[in-house]
Formats: C-alpha cells, sequence, structure tokens
C-alpha cells in the first residue's frame, strides 16, 4: 500500500486498521478524488480479499519535490539496507539521493538520518544487543584460536546512586588477534598508540596499538575499550599490550603528549622506559600543537622535517648511503674488523662506528636499522657484506610473514560454547 501511494504520488488516511479489517480513503475523498479501499481477512484460508475497491485517483500531481507522509524512516531503512550493508559509514546526503531517485521526494536529514541507523540496527544488531553479545563473541574467538588475547575488567552496576551488587557491567576490555600476535614479531621494533572517542549510545575511548612492516605498511597489533583517555585506562592498555604482544626488548613507543600516557609509563615500573622501551613523541603531533600555539602555517613543513630521519623506501635510502661512502676515510682500531674511526671529507667530521654493537655516532644505524654511509665505507674499506648489516625486518621473506597467519572465521553462532560469565 505504501509503495503504491508512494510511487503514484497520492496519500491516504486509514479510517479502521484492526487484526482482520483495513479501510483507507485518499485524503482529498469527496474534494476531487474517490479513490478508497476495504479489505477483510478470511481466516481459515490465511488471505486478505478486497470488499471494495475505487481505483481511480484523480488527485496525483506529474511531480512532487517536498517530503511525504507515508515515506518515513521504516520505509526508508528498508529501501537502503543493501547501501548501508556495502558502506556503513554511508553519508546521510547520499541517503537523500537515493531516496530521490527511487521515490521521487526529497526527505529531511532527520528522516534521512533516523533511517540509516534502523538499518544499521536491522543489519548488525542494536547497541543493547551488540553490547550483550561482545563477551559471548570474545569467548567464540579464544575458542576457535586460542592463542587470541581477551582481558576484560567488570564493575559494579549503579541504579541512581545506590550499588547493585548482583549485576555487573563493562568497564574496559583489551584484545588482541593471534594473527596480529604473530604479525608483530616481524615487524619493525616501533609500536604506536593513540585513541579516539565513540559516539555512539555508549561512550568510551578505542584505543589502538599499531606497528609497520619493512615496507611501511601499518599494522594492527591491539585493542583497547576503555572509560576514556585516563592514566588508569592507558595503564590497563599499556601493562596488557607489553605482556601479551610487544613481549621483546629494545622497542620504541610512540604516542602523542597526553599527560595520561606519560603517567601510563612511569606506572609501567621501566617496562616502556629504557633500557627495554623508548617512548617518543608523534611529530604529527607535535606539528598540531606547534601550529595551535604560534598560528604559524608556513612553519609546517620545517616542524615535519625536523622530527623526520627519512622518508624514501628503503632500497633509495641503501643506494644513496653507497654513493655517500665514497668521500669517507675509515681507520681500523682492533684486529676483528668490527670498531673504526672514519672521517667525513672534506669536511673533517668524525664518527666512531661498532659493527659489532651496530652503533655508530651519526644515529642513523640505530634508528634505521640498516647500514649508514659510515657503516657502508667500512664494509667496502675490509671487504666486508654490508647486507648482514640490514635488519631482518626489511627483508621480502620477513614482510611475508607479518601476513603469514590466517584468522579463522567464527562460523555459525549455534556451534559457539556456551557463556556463563557476567
Amino acid at each position: 500500500m505504501k509503495e503504491y501511494t508512494l510511487r503514484r504520488s497520492v496519500d491516504y488516511s486509514v479510517y479502521e486498521s484492526e487484526p482482520l479489517t483495513f479501510y483507507a480513503k485518499c485524503t482529498q475523498y469527496r474534494s476531487g478524488c474517490d479513490w478508497l479501499i476495504r479489505v477483510s481477512m478470511i481466516s481459515r484460508k490465511h488471505c486478505w480479499v478486497i470488499r471494495r475497491y475505487n481505483d481511480s485517483h484523480t488527485c496525483t500531481r506529474a511531480t512532487i519535490s517536498q517530503d511525504h507522509s507515508k515515506l518515513d524512516s521504516n520505509t526508508i531503512a528498508e529501501a537502503i539496507k543493501q547501501l548501508v550493508e556495502a558502506d556503513p559509514s554511508l553519508k546521510v546526503k547520499l541517503v537523500i539521493a537515493e531516496v530521490q531517485s527511487k521515490f521521487n521526494y526529497t526527505v529531511s536529514y532527520r528522516k534521512a538520518w533516523l533511517a540509516k541507523q534502523k538499518s544499521i540496527e536491522k543489519i548488525f544488531g542494536g547497541w543493547e544487543a551488540s553490547y550483550e553479545a561482545l563477551p559471548i563473541w570474545f569467548e567464540a574467538m579464544c575458542h576457535k584460536e586460542p592463542s587470541a588475547v581477551v582481558y576484560f575488567e567488570t564493575m559494579h552496576a549503579y541504579q541512581g546512586d545506590d550499588l547493585v551488587t548482583d549485576i555487573w557491567v563493562l568497564h574496559r576490555v583489551f584484545w588482541s588477534y593471534y594473527p596480529c600476535i604473530r604479525a608483530f614479531r616481524h615487524c619493525k621494533p616501533v609500536v604506536q598508540v593513540d585513541g579516539t572517542h565513540l559516539y555512539g549510545k555508549y561512550k568510551g575511548c578505542l584505543l589502538v596499538a599499531v606497528s609497520q612492516d619493512g615496507n611501511n605498511n601499518i599494522v594492527p597489533i591491539a585493542f583497547a575499550i576503555v572509560e576514556g583517555e585516563t592514566s588508569d585506562a592507558w595503564h590497563f592498555f599499556l601493562s596488557n599490550l607489553r605482556q601479551h604482544v610487544v613481549t621483546w626488548d629494545g622497542v620504541g613507543l610512540i604516542s602523542d603528549r597526553h599527560e595520561s600516557i606519560n603517567v601510563a609509563v612511569e606506572r609501567s615500573h621501566g617496562a616502556w622506559s629504557p633500557p627495554r622501551a623508548f617512548h617518543m613523541f608523534c611529530i604529527r603531533h607535535i606539528e598540531s600543537n606547534f601550529l595551535r600555539k604560534f598560528k604559524a602555517p608556513y612553519l609546517q613543513k620545517l616542524v615535519v622535517n625536523i622530527g623526520h630521519v627519512f622518508t624514501e623506501h628503503v632500497t633509495s635510502k641503501i643506494h644513496a648511503n653507497q654513493l655517500a661512502a665514497g668521500n669517507i676515510q675509515v681507520n681500523c682500531f682492533d684486529r676483528q674488523n668490527e670498531v673504526f674511526k672514519v672521517r667525513e671529507m672534506p669536511s673533517g667530521v668524525e664518527y666512531a662506528v661498532d659493527l659489532r654493537r651496530q652503533r655508530c655516532d651519526c644515529g642513523e644505524f640505530q634508528v634505521d636499522r640498516i647500514p649508514c654511509r659510515h657503516v657502508f665505507a667500512c664494509c667496502v674499506n675490509q671487504r666486508l657484506d654490508w647486507q648482514v648489516y640490514v635488519h631482518d625486518v626489511y627483508k621480502m621473506d620477513q614482510v611475508r610473514r607479518v601476513y603469514r597467519a590466517r584468522f579463522r572465521p567464527l562460523g555459525n553462532p549455534t556451534t559457539w560454547p556456551s557463556y556463563n560469565g557476567p
């Protein structure tokens, strides 16, 4: 009935709507249009029968651009279901355009937004159902992949100011998939953490940790839903990250300058402090804070360039270092051909190189994990193979290992183990 009305650009009023009868007339009945319909249900045949029908609408207009009372959010939600399923982040203006294309009506922004929310709920479930399913989903994930990591913290519920001792609600949750844990073993020894606010019905923050493979691709390694970017929440996230994912030392931790992260690092009992880890600040956040204070956009490039050690691909960097090594004098300091003093010409600046410890005074060898120009000069001088000083993370075999582990499908929910937790 609704679809017929919308496509014919007419409208009707319901005079009777019961489980067994339905009676409607055109909104302009007796004012130029006699359209009406009366139907009833025949219970024994389980079908509807039209008892009376005047099928001539004389009030139809060729085009109607304004909204329609029968084009409600439920109708629109069903019409855009396939679009939302393909792209849940579909913009509301595209929903309005889809309605115009299908029904020849321009609906309000609010109605289109509400229709999108209803469509998302029909496809993916509502807020309450999703949160209730969260622990069940994690239980199923760990059942299918025992090497996955999930750690919950719950707290008592409150009804007003009163504590409800027999009801527990989600406080925080940390998780990491096994392919992510395994992937980090073959990534660069660098972890970047950040958080984003959740703007749905249930507030809070999503915290994420990522790393990089040898080809500079971003690899997510751990996640958490917490109450906010508090020091306790960051401590919860970083502690679990250190315990379950980033288990080896000598890593760099990159973050913004949020005070809660600094406090959490200090509370880590050395887990995120030298020599086990080195806390650094993201140059993009420094740039943003700098421009917010000094209001000088032309300084943006200068600030970013200060923070970047290099931006080119590893092969380009190696080639450049090889060329630069030609103007460097080398003096060997030990019989094992491991410690050198080098001098750049014509500047005369001197650097110490220790191949055994993989260190150079310029710092690039330690940061890039590839031979700097001074290391190349030493290798050429002593006829050493420079490739042994390229970190394994840059080798294609290691890059492929990042993505070797596969995610396992959870399968049909009926096959999941029963959940008896809070």
